[in-house]
């Protein structure tokens, strides 16, 4: 297994931990996390996270809120995980700007 996919497994275990456990410091792990992850996303994928966490941020998160007993946690483990996507799109966004203004740094 590839470093990115590992860190990626991380973001979605985390995700779902922090769904059942509250910390303090969830949000933060949690932007870290995407913005570690976004480091990890290949040009050809980047158009797919940014996509999803726009989706989960705008209330596709909230999609299965309404299954009795579980809706609830869907609900919070997929509203974290857009939020380590919403964190992994801006490091997408900062790394396209930088290939395009830095000649000979590639999305590769």
């Amino acid at each position: 297994m590839s470093l990115d996919k590992i860190i990626w497994a991380i973001g979605a275990v985390v995700a779902i931990i922090f769904a059942f456990v509250s910390f303090e410091m969830a949000g933060l792990i949690l932007a870290i996390l995407g913005l570690v992850c976004g480091f990890f996303i290949k040009g050809d994928h980047r158009r797919a996270v940014i996509l999803a966490a726009i989706f989960l941020a705008v209330g596709g998160a909230s999609a299965l809120g309404a299954i009795p007993t579980v809706g609830t946690y869907l609900t919070a483990i997929f509203s974290n995980y857009g939020a380590v996507l919403s964190a992994a799109s801006l490091m997408v966004i900062v790394m396209a700007t930088a290939e395009r203004l830095i000649p000979g740094m590639s999305s590769e």
